[in-house]
C-alpha cells in the first residue's frame, strides 16, 4: 500500500491529549508519524485544511438484522450507512434470527463482514440461549469466537439469579454484560413515556422507574459479584443518578446514551409519529438535561446509536402496532453536534471521546487513538458544513428518522479504515 499523507487538518486525539494542526503520515495501514509538517516524499496527499482529523468513530450498539430480517437491513447496507456516518467500527447486537447464541452464528457475521470489507464489524453474543432468559449460553465459546461483549438487547435479563451468574461468568473473561434495563412488569406493554402526553394521546405509558429499578438491581448485582455491567441506552434522570452513585462507590459499571435521547423529548411523538417510537422511550426535558449532565461529568461513558432499522410497512402502522426503533448511524454525528456542541455542553474533543475513545475501551477493540503505530482508522469532519437530513438518501434500508428535514452542522468528509478509504467509496 502506498503512503498517504493527511496535511493541514486540525487533529483531535483525546486519548493522547493532542489537539492542534498536524500532518498525519500513514504507511501500510498504520499511523507512521504525526508532526506539524511532514514532507510528501512521494506520498499521496489529502488536504484536510478546515477539517477535523479524529480517531474513527466506534458504535457500541448497532442492529444489522442479518441473518433473518434482510428486508430491514443487511450487513452490507449497514456497513455502508456506518461509513457514511463516520464510523470505522460497529458492534452488532445479537437479536438476529437465529440469534448470536453459538459459535456458528458468530462465525457467519465475521465471514460476511470480511467478504463485504470496509469498516470493522464486531459481534456481541447473546447472554441466554435464544435470548429467552432461561439458560446461559456458552460464554467461553462466544468470547473465543470473537464476541466483544454479551447482551440479550431487546430483552432484559429479568431473572436476578441468572443475571448474577452471567456477571460472575463474564468476570472470568473481563468482559461486560450489556443490559437492556427494563422491568417488563412495570413497563406493562407501554409504547411511550408515561406522562401527560401519553395520557392526552390515549397511549399506554412506560414509567421511568421501569428502567431505573432494573439499573438499581444490576448495580447491586455488580457490587455483589465484582462483575461488569454496561447499561445500554439510558433514558432517565433516575438511572443516571444510580449509575453516578455506583461509580463513586467503585462498582464496575459503564453506560451509554443515544443521540436521539439527548436531542429529543416525548413531545416528538406529536400526533402519533412512529418515527419517535423507541425503547426506552423519549422522556421529559428534565430527563434530557440529566443525560447531558451525565455526559458532561463522566457518569455516562459514551454515545451509541442504537441503530434499529425497520421496513416502511412496519413503521407506517398505527402507533401501538409499529415497532420500536429508528435508523441512527447516518445522523448520529450531526445530531450530537447540534445537541451538544452548538449548545456548548461538550467540546469537540469531549464528543470524540464519547464517540470513539471510550467505546473502544469498553469493547476492548483497537481504535480510539491516533498514536504512532496504531491502525490508521480515521474520520475527517468538516465542522462548518451544513446539511439537511433526507432519509430517502440514506444508505441504510431504514428510511424513518425523527430528524428528517433537520439542518445539521458537522459533515463527515472522509473515512479511512487501516489507511484505506471507505467513504467516499
Amino acid at each position: 500500500m502506498s503512503k498517504l499523507l493527511i496535511k493541514n487538518g486540525y487533529l483531535i486525539d483525546p486519548a493522547n491529549q493532542r489537539d492542534g494542526t498536524f500532518d498525519v503520515l500513514i504507511e501500510r495501514g498504520k499511523i507512521a508519524a504525526i508532526e506539524t509538517a511532514i514532507p510528501a516524499n512521494g506520498a499521496k496527499i489529502i488536504d484536510a485544511a478546515g477539517q477535523l482529523v479524529v480517531p474513527g468513530l466506534i458504535d457500541l450498539h448497532t442492529h444489522l438484522r442479518q441473518p433473518g430480517r434482510e428486508d430491514k437491513e443487511t450487513i452490507e447496507t449497514g456497513v455502508q450507512a456506518a461509513a457514511r456516518g463516520g464510523f470505522t467500527t460497529v458492534c452488532v447486537m445479537p437479536n438476529t434470527t437465529p440469534p448470536l447464541d453459538e459459535r456458528s452464528h458468530v462465525d457467519f457475521i465475521q465471514q460476511e463482514s470480511r467478504r463485504i470489507g470496509g469498516i470493522c464489524v464486531q459481534p456481541i453474543g447473546a447472554v441466554t440461549k435464544g435470548r429467552q432468559g432461561l439458560e446461559l449460553t456458552d460464554f467461553g465459546e462466544l468470547f473465543e469466537a470473537g464476541c466483544v461483549a454479551l447482551s440479550d438487547d431487546g430483552h432484559p435479563v429479568s431473572d436476578s439469579h441468572l443475571m448474577r451468574r452471567a456477571l460472575e461468568y463474564a468476570k472470568v473473561f473481563q468482559r461486560p454484560i450489556i443490559q437492556h434495563a427494563e422491568d417488563r412488569q412495570l413497563a406493562a406493554g407501554g409504547v411511550m413515556h408515561e406522562g401527560l402526553i401519553a395520557t392526552t394521546l390515549g397511549l399506554r405509558g412506560m414509567p421511568s422507574e421501569a428502567e431505573s429499578v432494573m439499573v438499581a438491581r444490576d448495580v447491586a448485582l455488580a457490587e455483589l459479584t465484582g462483575g461488569w455491567v454496561h447499561f445500554a441506552h439510558l433514558s432517565c434522570a433516575q438511572s443516571v443518578e444510580v449509575v453516578r452513585q455506583a461509580k463513586r462507590r467503585g462498582i464496575r459499571v459503564t453506560c451509554e446514551v443515544t443521540p436521539h435521547h439527548v436531542a429529543l423529548t416525548h413531545e416528538a411523538v406529536g400526533e402519533f409519529d412512529t418515527r419517535a417510537k423507541v425503547n426506552p422511550p423519549l422522556r421529559t426535558e428534565q430527563d434530557r438535561t440529566a443525560l447531558i449532565e451525565g455526559l458532561r461529568d463522566g457518569t455516562i461513558d459514551c454515545i451509541a446509536t442504537d441503530h434499529a432499522p425497520h421496513t416502511d410497512w412496519e413503521k407506517d402502522a398505527d402507533f401501538d402496532a409499529a415497532p420500536f426503533g429508528i435508523g441512527g448511524l447516518e445522523t448520529a454525528l450531526g445530531v450530537c453536534a447540534r445537541a451538544l456542541i452548538e449548545s456548548k455542553h461538550l467540546s469537540w474533543a469531549q464528543l470524540i471521546g464519547k464517540l470513539s475513545v471510550h467505546p473502544a475501551q469498553i469493547a476492548g477493540v483497537s481504535g480510539g487513538t491516533l498514536a504512532k503505530g496504531a491502525d490508521a482508522d480515521l474520520t475527517l469532519i468538516d465542522p462548518e458544513a451544513t446539511w439537511t437530513v433526507d432519509p430517502s438518501r440514506f444508505a441504510s434500508k431504514s428510511k424513518h428518522s425523527p430528524f428528517a428535514g433537520w439542518t445539521l452542522h458537522g459533515a463527515v468528509v472522509r473515512v479511512l479504515v487501516r489507511g484505506a478509504e471507505v467513504f467516499p467509496a
